[in-house]
């Protein structure tokens, strides 16, 4: 189907592209910007008059809960909340039930995405069996069957020969793990960050170098291997200098930062809310300058929402015994949106840490995915028609997902999707 996108802002942070225009699709790929191709004729034209037009938005960490803890969430229920949050592509992590280890769990998976034929669905197979550290799975089988890169979610690796196989066999094929940095003797038994607040409450505490000595053990591991890995959830502003220099030095490596750790630090924790139990913890304010600072320096290179969905008899208990996690797949863009607002960045430098950048980590594992988080000629004709004016309030009756556990429940945010396209359908639209 031929598609005109009529009188939109267009913003596409990939090539610097704000104002307004027409954008042209044909065949689920953007032909024409501002122009309609030699022939064109539209079968659609769509008025997006006072609307921005923003590439489809891609999370780096999405839990969809399938398979084996649908009773949290269904793959059905996640992909309809990205959707309503204008999220066009996710990354799994490969904690599910069973672990994504084994090809054909892969390709399950993969099918009954593409049965909802909605979201693109980019797993990541597991860098070892089980995610019991010890046997490593056969990677590139698991290539084979969809998996874009591998890691070992939120479950340290302790054994470091188990780790320095894994970044050898990475390096002979081109691969790419994906490491969340925690010392597991250092973070074991954690619940918050160790500092003055944290003691005030008496919740047992999680250190900085709990961040930090993993992130030097993995910089040394990459001097002797050369594999390329992307740093999942950074949280500290001490880890974040050792990934800068570690950048300088000219280590192969990228990485990214949940979008809570962008605005919360772990005063607001309050009187024990559980809905701000998270991992890795939510730290100081200097913490959350750091990553905001680093945001507008490169050294991080993207915001994912790391949409864990939890159930109330997992997330309603005293603080210490709440399952860590957040919904967050519907509350990305608006608070990128809102990041923007508060700190005076441009919004297309803000709009980046969650298309073109997210694109960019994505493709470095798997150069031969299409283009997408962009709105240029040639691309995927994933984009979502937002309002940016619009405000509303975060509450259990707005979320889509089946969680409905955040940080950020009672807040208004900026930013509504009106509907959200992929491969030039339009998959979703906001009731009226």
């Amino acid at each position: 189907m031929n598609l005109q996108v009529k009188g939109g802002r267009l913003i596409d942070p990939a090539s610097g592209l704000d104002r307004v225009a027409d954008l042209f699709v044909a065949s689920g790929r953007v032909v024409g910007v501002g122009e309609a191709p030699a022939g064109f004729v539209a079968d659609r034209v769509v008025d997006a008059q006072g609307l921005a037009v923003l590439p489809g938005l891609i999370d780096l960490s999405v839990r969809l809960r399938e398979p084996g803890f649908e009773y949290r969430a269904t793959l059905e229920s996640e992909m309809r909340a990205a959707l309503a949050g204008g999220v066009t592509s996710v990354v799994q992590p490969p904690d599910t039930d069973p672990t994504l280890d084994e090809p054909g769990l892969v390709e399950m998976l993969k099918h009954k995405a593409r049965q909802l034929n909605h979201v693109r669905l980019y797993p990541l197979g597991a860098i070892t069996v089980g995610l019991q550290g010890e046997r490593l799975t056969e990677m590139a089988e698991l290539t084979e069957a969809g998996c874009v890169a591998f890691s070992q979610a939120n479950v340290p690796l302790t054994d470091t020969s188990v780790m320095l196989r894994a970044m050898q066999y990475a390096r002979t094929y081109d691969y790419v793990l994906w490491v969340r940095p925690q010392d597991y003797w250092l973070s074991r038994g954690g619940v918050a960050a160790s500092g003055a607040y944290a003691s005030r409450l008496g919740l047992s505490g999680i250190p900085v170098q709990a961040e930090t000595i993993a992130l030097q053990t993995l910089f040394d591991l990459q001097r002797v291997t050369g594999a390329r890995l992307h740093l999942c959830r950074l949280s500290s502003a001490a880890g974040l200098e050792l990934v800068r220099a570690a950048k300088q030095e000219g280590l192969p490596l990228t990485c990214d930062v949940s979008v809570n750790h962008v605005h919360l630090t772990d005063v607001d924790i309050g009187f024990f809310d559980a809905n701000y139990r998270l991992d890795p913890p939510l730290r100081g304010q200097r913490d959350r300058e750091a990553i905001r600072a680093a945001l507008l320096d490169g050294t991080i290179d993207a915001i994912c929402s790391d949409h864990t969905p939890v159930d109330d008899d997992n997330k309603l208990l005293p603080f210490a015994d709440a399952e860590p996690g957040a919904t967050g797949l519907e509350l990305l863009l608006s608070l990128t949106v809102k990041w923007a607002d508060e700190t005076g960045v441009p919004l297309a430098q803000a709009l980046a840490q969650v298309t073109s950048q997210p694109a960019r980590v994505l493709t470095t594992g798997a150069p031969d995915l299409p283009p997408c988080g962009r709105l240029e000629l040639g691309a995927l004709a994933d984009f979502a028609l937002v309002d940016l004016d619009a405000r509303w309030v975060v509450s259990r009756d707005t979320l889509l997902s089946q969680s409905w556990h955040t940080p950020f429940t009672g807040l208004e945010l900026p930013g509504r999707v009106r509907s959200t396209w992929v491969g030039g359908r339009q998959v979703w639209e906001a009731a009226s």
